[in-house]
């Protein structure tokens, strides 16, 4: 098969169009190597896969001979309220706009990269999919108008798309602004690690390998149309998930409190029910084991330099 795998050079996108090229398909890689961090990160994740740099918002995106496209391309971030909106709009809402348009005219399927972030402060836990969505932040809010956009499209114009909401994901590559990346370089250079809030926030964390699993059987087998959670089988508190991650290294954490961030849910956890009856998906990576090889990624990553 040949795939277009967009953001292929941030963390869930390269590991995605690694592991298509590994089972021997042809791979479309684009990226627009945005600045929300080190490029020369992204230009690491992208060697030997080809990343093609392309501006989703105001360049096509062509799909002849495609025969399914990953859209992972993205602004994220949780804390974006302020001058950054108009960022979310546009990498979001307006990129994420003509990939649909261009798909619905090619007839291709779309799995689009949600997130848990649409449901906010969710009415219930383990959350299902058809829980009433209120995000609490640009970036929520963004997603789920993507989320809308693909109603609308499949409606009027045919598009035939999956929409996954994936749940805090980790694993090697991770964003540098995330909290187990933040963590690590921390307990490896002995900094000092700012814990929000209480340290109580829970979420459903969940390994990549495991993303990408859920991610390629949505293209392979989802129905039209289907929303699902893809979340880890385990939920842990900020603090619970340091200890295990100071039990992994086998170093201690030096932290300090400050104020709660506004747009962070106090709660994320996923009900997998829907995604594990239509696909057979569900995680597999324990917590610790995730860690362990996070952990030993940025250990050598430091050790390089």
């Amino acid at each position: 098969m040949r795939y277009a795998v967009t953001g292929a050079a941030g963390f869930i996108g390269s590991h995605l169009a690694e592991a298509l090229l590994a089972d021997g398909h042809d791979v479309y890689a684009v990226d627009c190597f945005t600045d929300y961090y080190d490029p020369a990160e992204k230009e690491e994740n992208a060697r030997g896969l080809g990343v093609n740099r392309l501006d989703l918002a105001e360049q096509s995106l062509e799909l002849g001979g495609i025969d399914g496209v990953f859209h992972l391309a993205g602004q994220p971030g949780v804390r974006s309220f302020g001058e950054a909106f108009p960022l979310y709009v546009r990498r979001n809402v307006l990129a994420t706009q003509k990939v649909f348009e261009a798909c619905a005219t090619a007839g291709v399927r779309v799995v689009f990269a949600s997130s848990s972030s649409v449901y906010g402060e969710a009415e219930s836990y383990p959350t299902p999919e058809n829980a009433q969505p209120h995000p609490l932040s640009p970036y929520g809010i963004t997603k789920l108008g993507c989320e809308h956009l693909a109603y609308a499209y499949a409606g009027s114009f045919g598009l035939d798309c999956v929409a996954l909401r994936y749940f805090t994901v980790y694993g090697p590559r991770q964003r540098p602004d995330m909290f187990f990346r933040r963590v690590c370089e921390r307990l490896l250079d002995g900094g000092v690690f700012e814990i929000y809030g209480s340290g109580e926030q829970s979420r459903s964390f969940t390994y990549v390998t495991d993303v990408v699993d859920a991610t390629r059987a949505a293209m392979e087998r989802a129905p039209r149309g289907a929303t699902y959670n893809v979340g880890g089988g385990e939920e842990a508190s900020m603090l619970e998930a340091i200890a295990l991650l100071e039990s992994v290294s086998e170093r201690t954490l030096q932290t300090r409190r400050v104020a709660s961030a506004h747009g962070d849910m106090s709660r994320t956890n996923a009900d997998i029910s829907r995604i594990r009856a239509d696909l057979a998906w569900q995680p597999r990576t324990t917590l610790r084991e995730g860690l362990a090889s996070m952990w030993s990624w940025a250990a050598a990553r430091v050790a390089a330099g």
